[in-house]
């Protein structure tokens, strides 16, 4: 059994990541914004950079996936600042809280959260692990975030990134949205349909970070998205077939960007993010195609 300190443990990914190594008996110690009401829990203020380190100590390993949501609200000046506190703060608190152990007391692996926006908008091509970071919102948040691990990795600790696609769930995030709509007959491709969209199942997407956790050998970015990235328009189709709906609706681009503002760049843009590092590393993905992973949160 080990002990595994979460941040963002009620996210979407982080709660299903606390189900699986809690059924298989490890000990899950949360970080929380709140004053601690349980021996299991750990206080932090990710945006002040405070973490209760005591807490830290003794655990086997850190995994770090809080951040306020990308798609939550409109791109304000002020909620991009959010955005960018939250992931950016919080992971250089964390690094440091980690950092700060004595040797013996630090974790052996500090697991932390990134996206594919780290690549921005990448057309047609394919990329993997080895390409540079895109420009733009996004990217430059992305680089900072990982960036912001540089402690815990100059202490020793083994330090890994997530660098996650769209996760396919219907209990939250962007695919928890499409759900509903495609359930209700309103789905339809964004824009021209033909900008690649990177996804993952949710099931692999928490397989993968224990697969990360558990591998002494692996460090850095990884590419957590399935083999196959398919365009808009095909995931529109796959959706249609598979929750048996009509998809002829479609929400053109200027509509998109009258509603979603600056965000509406990412949206509409594409990525084509391939999981190289992770398929080399041995991991064999359960759904790695969309009709599969649209099943298994269906």
């Amino acid at each position: 059994m080990e002990r595994i300190a979460v941040a963002g443990a009620s996210g979407l990914i982080g709660s299903a990541l606390v189900r699986s190594l809690t059924a298989e008996g490890h000990a899950v110690v949360r970080l929380v914004r709140r004053e601690p009401e349980a021996a299991d829990e750990v206080r932090w203020q990710p945006e002040d950079g405070y973490v209760d380190a005591a807490g830290l100590a003794g655990c086997d390993a850190v995994v770090n996936l809080a951040g306020a949501g990308v798609g939550d609200r409109r791109w304000t000046e002020a909620y991009k600042a959010r955005i960018r506190d939250s992931r950016v703060k919080g992971t250089a608190a964390l690094a440091r809280a980690v950092a700060d152990l004595p040797a013996e007391r630090r974790p052996r692996v500090f697991v932390s959260g990134s996206a594919i926006g780290y690549y921005g908008d990448t057309g047609e091509r394919a990329v993997d692990e080895d390409a540079p970071p895109g420009t733009g919102f996004l990217p430059e948040l992305c680089v900072e975030w990982e960036s912001a691990a540089a402690p815990a990795r100059e202490a020793g600790v083994r330090t890994v990134f997530t660098r996650t696609g769209l996760v396919v769930s219907r209990r939250g995030g962007a695919w928890g949205r499409l759900f509903p709509l495609f359930l209700a007959g309103l789905g339809g491709r964004i824009g021209d349909g033909r900008q690649y969209w990177s996804f993952i199942a949710l099931h692999d997407e928490v397989a993968a970070i224990r697969h990360l956790l558990d591998r002494d050998d692996l460090s850095g970015p990884f590419n957590l998205t399935a083999p196959q990235p398919l365009t808009n328009r095909e995931i529109t189709e796959a959706m249609g077939r598979v929750l048996r709906r009509p998809t002829v609706l479609a929400v053109p681009a200027p509509v998109l960007r009258a509603a979603l503002g600056e965000m509406a760049g990412d949206v509409l843009g594409s990525q084509r993010v391939v999981p190289k590092r992770l398929l080399e590393s041995g991991f064999g993905f359960a759904f790695p195609g969309i009709e599969a992973a649209i099943r298994a949160a269906a």
